[in-house]
């Protein structure tokens, strides 16, 4: 079991996180170059890679909580003073995506990028309450204020970063296809 919630970690902090930057660019791509590359496809792939990690990853919350019941604190989170965001980031993240499996929704690339922020709705959260109380830190030095917005700022640029290369490498892959395709 924990080698399976390493394996999703991964997946979590390499793919899904930068999914958000990957479908903007996608849009960009398909706003400036019109019917040049093949973003519906990538946009497809996308849908499916939300949805398959969707199951997963309530296949695992499921088994979390019924066999590992007395380490879970869903209860206490799901009723305690902040429910509602609890419920807003389950939702999110266990229900949503499921949608995406709806032809007139899937087909709408801003859609998915709405699904992605909501899969990822509390990871955004906490970073922007981390800037924002790391900002108003009155005990603190200026240096030590300063190394921590650069830290986040720089990661937030690699998200970036990162969502961009794999639009590009996902462009790429589906035009290496289709020129084979055309070439045989």
């Amino acid at each position: 079991m924990e080698r399976f919630h390493e394996v999703i970690r991964i997946i979590d902090v390499n793919l899904i996180t930068s999914l958000v930057p990957l479908i903007f660019v996608i849009i960009l791509i398909e706003a400036f170059f019109k019917n040049r590359f093949k973003t519906k496809q990538v946009l497809n792939l996308v849908r499916w890679i939300i949805v398959f990690y969707a199951i997963v990853t309530m296949i695992q919350f499921l088994i979390r909580i019924t066999v590992f019941s007395e380490e879970s604190a869903f209860l206490n989170r799901a009723t305690g003073p902040y429910w509602w965001s609890y419920w807003l980031m389950f939702i999110g993240a266990a229900i949503l995506p499921f949608t995406l499996l709806y032809k007139k929704l899937f087909s709408k690339a801003f859609y998915i990028l709405f699904i992605a922020i909501f899969m990822k709705i509390g990871m955004y959260f906490e970073r922007f309450v981390i800037i924002v109380t790391s900002f108003h830190r009155d005990y603190a030095s200026d240096n030590e204020r300063f190394d921590l917005s650069n830290y986040l700022i720089i990661g937030f640029l690699m998200l970036i970063l990162q969502g961009f290369i794999l639009a590009i490498i996902l462009l790429g892959i589906f035009e290496l296809i289709e020129r084979k395709k055309c070439s045989q």
